[in-house]
């Protein structure tokens, strides 16, 4: 009985810990990708940026989020649901052909980042509201939400102080 019992709970925890588990890659990104908060959000950007017709690094995408990360498109929608989170994953699926056919390319203009202890919140051009944490020696992504530019949501001046080069 104590070993059925044990082995109900091995495999209770192996249940629990595999959905994280597959979610990351076995590449995963570059060591120098997640050494800073400025490192993670370059090695984001520089993944998701490119010309029409250029792969971009999945892998390297997915390992910068941390399990459970969550990607938020919150520009009004043409239906006016309410925005959908979408995983790393769920993300890649969407984008990869527009990106492929249209090129994309992300470019901070301006940085506004807040932290305490482990945690770090930059505030960008885009504009992209990003959580990280910091955790087992790197940084993950935990969030990215963003709203478009656009003429009747033009980018606030108090954003665009201290424009990056």
């Amino acid at each position: 009985m104590r070993s059925a019992m044990a082995f109900l709970s091995v495999l209770f925890v192996a249940g629990w810990m595999a959905p994280a588990a597959l979610g990351q890659p076995a590449t995963g990104p570059r060591a120098a990708d997640t050494a800073s908060p400025e490192a993670i959000v370059a090695a984001l950007y520089d993944v998701i940026s490119g010309p029409a017709g250029q792969a971009r690094d999945w892998d390297r995408f997915r390992g910068l989020f941390a399990p459970g990360a969550r990607l938020v498109p919150a520009a009004p929608r043409k239906d006016g649901a309410a925005p959908v989170a979408l995983s790393p994953d769920d993300y890649a699926a969407r984008a990869n052909d527009a990106f492929l056919k249209a090129g994309f390319f992300e470019r901070e203009v301006s940085r506004k980042a807040d932290g305490f202890g482990t945690i770090e919140k930059p505030f960008a051009r885009g504009i992209n509201s990003i959580q990280l944490m910091q955790h087992g020696g790197r940084w993950w992504i935990v969030t990215v939400m963003w709203d478009q530019e656009r003429p009747d949501n033009p980018i606030p001046a108090k954003y665009l102080e201290g424009r990056l080069p």
